[in-house]
């Protein structure tokens, strides 16, 4: 078994949207990588609702997967105010639209999304610890039949 750690995997945003929502279409956009990311928390993925049935008729209750939604990912970051990337997040947060993701991994691939940049708190901790940030993203599906989520291998 052969298992990876994060160790070089970049974290980037456009404000652009792919012409596209597939590896070409995302790959043709310019990211502004956000610098400083420690950890990355949870990646992108879909997350179904359970529906429950439960006939009046029967004893066992039947169930089902129903809509999804693509999660949410906080991101902590070391706060730097030069980073062109943490520059972007700031701009992001202060807009209504989605900004373009890609997660790269040396080892494991790119993931590509849409994502709401929602901003977050900051800590500026002790005299031992390193003043971060946490930057949450919340995943958004581009229409009624594209999550816009794409994996590349």
């Amino acid at each position: 078994m052969t298992v990876n750690t994060s160790a070089g995997t970049t974290l980037g945003l456009s404000a652009a949207a792919p012409a596209t929502y597939n590896a070409a279409g995302y790959a043709a956009l310019t990211y502004t990588n956000v610098g400083e990311v420690s950890d990355l928390g949870d990646i992108p993925s879909r997350i179904y609702e359970l529906v429950n049935w439960a006939p009046i008729a029967e004893r066992a209750a039947r169930k089902a997967k129903g809509g999804y939604n693509l999660g949410s990912q906080t991101i902590t970051v070391g706060i730097d105010k030069a980073d062109a990337g943490q520059l972007l997040v700031d701009t992001a947060t202060n807009s209504d639209a989605a900004y373009s993701v890609k997660i790269a991994h040396p080892q494991l691939g790119t993931i590509y999304a849409r994502a709401l940049v929602m901003g977050g708190p900051k800590n500026y901790g002790d005299v031992n610890t390193i003043a971060t940030r946490q930057i949450t993203l919340e995943y958004t599906s581009v229409d009624s039949t594209t999550d816009g989520v794409v994996f590349v291998p």
